[in-house]
């Protein structure tokens, strides 16, 4: 693994009076898969809106690649290189699947590249190709997860931040993401993933956290977190 990238420092997120993280800390290193794993409501989501300020903390820091980011608008942050893939997909339903990727590309360090990405997604997502002309708003659920992947691959990501993919979609296709998330990582992207689905985020982690009720309650590898027993008990039923 090469350096840290991303590092979180002692946020504190509030909606109204209600405190949503608590003194949260982490750091990915280039080239990682990190998890972040908890029940709902723990507080994974508001971590990535924070991240990617739709969110602004009240305390605490943010810093990319050394850059200090906290409190900057969205705009900024993917322009610096975090990408983020929403829950729910959050496609343009009625924009064609090509004016979808389109879409991802207008960030100014995408735009030269442009062309060779598009082939690039394309290439993952032949169904994609298939349906570039096709309203976005009618593929299946597990298609339009592979759009707004595709989507955030346009914008040239260093780091990609994916939160709940796998919620909704079939088995099958759960797998599939997974299996994507994997390859994307393989591929040079460093990953940070959000999700519920505890067992299969933990077994690509290179390293992972547990977050519960605002606060990173455990944190170590992937293998060694499968094996906690408070994790087996608390999220495997085991």
């Amino acid at each position: 693994m090469s350096g840290r990238l991303l590092r979180v420092d002692g946020v504190d997120l509030y909606y109204g009076d209600a405190q949503a993280l608590n003194g949260v800390s982490l750091e990915i290193r280039a080239g990682e898969i990190v998890a972040i794993v908890g029940a709902n409501g723990a507080g994974k989501s508001s971590l990535i809106r924070a991240i990617h300020g739709i969110e602004t903390p009240a305390a605490g820091h943010i810093r990319f690649d050394d850059v200090e980011i906290t409190g900057w608008p969205s705009y900024r942050v993917c322009e610096i290189g975090v990408g983020h893939v929403a829950e729910g997909r959050q496609v343009f339903p009625n924009l064609t699947v090509l004016e979808n990727l389109e879409m991802g590309a207008t960030l100014k360090r995408a735009r030269a590249a442009e062309k060779a990405t598009l082939e690039r997604v394309f290439a993952m997502f032949p169904r994609l190709a298939e349906r570039s002309r096709q309203a976005a708003g009618t593929l299946s659920g597990g298609e339009q997860q592979m759009l707004a992947i595709g989507r955030c691959l346009m914008g040239q990501p260093r780091l990609i931040m994916f939160d709940e993919p796998s919620l909704g979609l079939a088995p099958a296709i759960v797998q599939e993401v997974f299996r994507i998330v994997r390859r994307l990582n393989e591929d040079g992207l460093t990953i940070l993933l959000v999700e519920q689905n505890v067992t299969a985020s933990l077994k690509i982690a290179h390293r992972a956290y547990v977050l519960e009720n605002g606060r990173i309650e455990l944190s170590g590898s992937g293998s060694e977190l499968l094996d906690n027993d408070r994790v087996r008990q608390a999220y495997l039923g085991l």
